[in-house]
């Protein structure tokens, strides 16, 4: 008889923040997703055949995505998050670039100049003015 599947590997718990769009509000959030991580176990489980060892030659490490929908954080409607993320494989994830590495290196490629941050405009004399007192 062929092991279950849970028999190979070790369970670990962990949340992992993700960027997500709500299709509503359209407002782009960061929110924690919990994920389990899969991790292969370092020895064969005792009473596996040869089928067995076939298969936990051929495993990989992989993260498992718990949470199918968050609630925005501006409007507060549930939404679902996109499936094709639901399985991640972590010799995969560990080569994957910075949003903000990645978003530097496309605006150096394409010769385009950084932006400059926005200054704010200057506040009214109203508001800058010294205060008179009660009167």
């Amino acid at each position: 008889m062929a092991l279950d599947e849970r028999a190979f590997f070790t369970d670990k718990p962990e949340t992992r923040p993700g960027r997500h769009q709500c299709p509503k509000c359209r407002r782009t959030g960061e929110y924690n997703i919990r994920w389990v991580r899969r991790s292969k176990k370092d020895r064969l489980p005792s009473g596996a055949g040869e089928e067995d060892r076939a298969k936990f030659a051929k495993l990989r490490d992989y993260l498992l995505r718990l949470d199918d929908e968050v609630t925005c954080k501006t409007c507060g409607k549930k939404f679902e998050i996109p499936s094709q993320h639901s399985l991640v494989f972590v010799d995969q994830l560990a080569g994957l670039p910075n949003e903000e590495e990645l978003e530097r290196e496309i605006s150096l490629a394409s010769g385009e100049p950084e932006p400059a941050p926005e200054s704010k405009p200057a506040l009214p004399s109203r508001f800058t003015r010294k205060s008179t007192g009660w009167k």
